[in-house]
């Protein structure tokens, strides 16, 4: 039996809860982790539709890619639009989870999906998030001391590489020190020279340990006074983080581009637009799902031809193109994320075997439902 427990567990381990951003709301929303789990429907939007949708199916999970709670709250009565969604879920046994900012940064992510649907071939991320920030300690303890010192390192979490535990670096050597005024040494006299034969440490640990890492070095250093060195490792750029470079097979005109984008993604009332040169030959493209006119400085220092994404306002968009910016594709929110749901829902196919039912929302949750095009040229050209 597959628990709603174990497909929360398989989600998160391809979109880390940890690297969402610090103001989202992922993960689940509710449910019982014991429960069993046939059936998920993945959809964008949790509303109304998709929540009818999910028991239409028999679901026992929907998972939503923007969360239904992302501001905080305090209640969820039944007669708030938020509320009855939640009243619903949990009275038709359905859980809900989120997977937000950190399915934008995961590789692969919400950008991936996007760019699979465009023909492009992935070369890294449009702004790279950094790697683990890790620090180097470096200490100095009496022989005798050194294996105690590093279990203790290790029990606070130091020495952890990837899939290696326990690693550091040790060299032997000589100690010299000379107590003086107050101290009460371990090891010498007041006033002696000491030379001690001591064991140097090496030891990586996660930034974030910092402090505990350090207090567990004088909860098990033998000296009154620990001498050690902390440095930070200079952060490299990772494979993860928001937005996606890639390349097409062949270059193509901005206005073949564009259609092509319109024939990747599912139909909306907002359609997709482009701002450039029509002729201006694309081949290098820079995508992000989602908001994306935060990244246009990016995507201009990428040398992309094309910025794919959503929600573009009109002065960024006119100052971008007047600085000589990339050409600009902008696409309804919904459709440039709703490539995520077949990815999202091969993960759990993948991770079960095919015993859980991944369902992709059929439902489409962008707001807007009408378009229209001005017939009349009138005076402006």
């Amino acid at each position: 039996m597959t628990t709603l427990g174990d497909v929360v567990s398989a989600l998160e381990a391809v979109y880390p809860p940890g690297t969402a951003e610090s103001w989202d709301a992922v993960g689940l929303v509710c449910g019982d982790r014991a429960e069993p789990v046939s059936t998920a429907l993945f959809c964008v939007d949790v509303t109304q539709s998709t929540v009818d949708e999910a028991v239409e199916v028999g679901a026992q999970l929907l998972v939503a890619h923007h969360p239904l709670l992302l501001r905080g709250v305090t209640g969820v009565p039944a007669d708030d639009p938020k509320g009855a969604l939640v009243h619903r879920l949990i009275r038709t046994g359905i859980g809900l989870f989120t997977a937000h900012t950190n399915a934008d940064a995961a590789n692969p992510g919400v950008s991936d999906a996007l760019a699979e649907a465009l023909g492009l071939t992935v070369t890294g991320p449009l702004t790279p998030a950094s790697d683990r920030e890790l620090d180097v300690l470096t200490t100095y303890v009496p022989r005798a001391d050194a294996e105690a010192v590093l279990a203790a390192l290790h029990a606070a979490g130091a020495g952890t590489l990837g899939d290696y535990r326990d690693t550091a670096w040790v060299v032997d050597g000589t100690g010299r020190f000379r107590p003086v005024g107050g101290a009460n040494p371990t090891i010498g006299a007041l006033g002696e020279l000491e030379q001690v034969a001591e064991t140097r440490i090496e030891i990586v640990l996660d930034r974030r340990l910092r402090a505990s890492v350090v207090a567990a070095l004088r909860a098990a250093h033998p000296y009154e006074e620990v001498a050690f060195n902390l440095n930070e490792i200079a952060a490299l750029p990772g494979d993860t983080g928001i937005g996606r470079i890639g390349e097409l097979p062949e270059p193509e005109p901005l206005r073949v581009f564009a259609d092509r984008v319109a024939a990747a993604l599912p139909a909306t009332a907002w359609g997709v637009r482009a701002a450039g040169d029509p002729e201006r030959p694309i081949r290098r493209v820079a995508v992000c799902g989602g908001s994306g006119d935060g990244y246009l400085a990016a995507a201009r220092r990428a040398g992309v031809d094309a910025y794919v994404t959503s929600d573009l306002r009109h002065h960024p968009a006119g100052d971008h193109l007047a600085a000589g910016g990339p050409a600009l594709v902008d696409v309804a929110h919904w459709a440039g994320e709703w490539p995520w749901c077949g990815q999202a829902a091969g993960v759990v196919t993948t991770a079960f075997g095919g015993t859980v039912k991944a369902l992709v929302s059929a439902r489409r949750t962008d707001p807007w439902t009408v378009g229209a095009t001005t017939k009349s040229g009138g005076p402006h050209k």
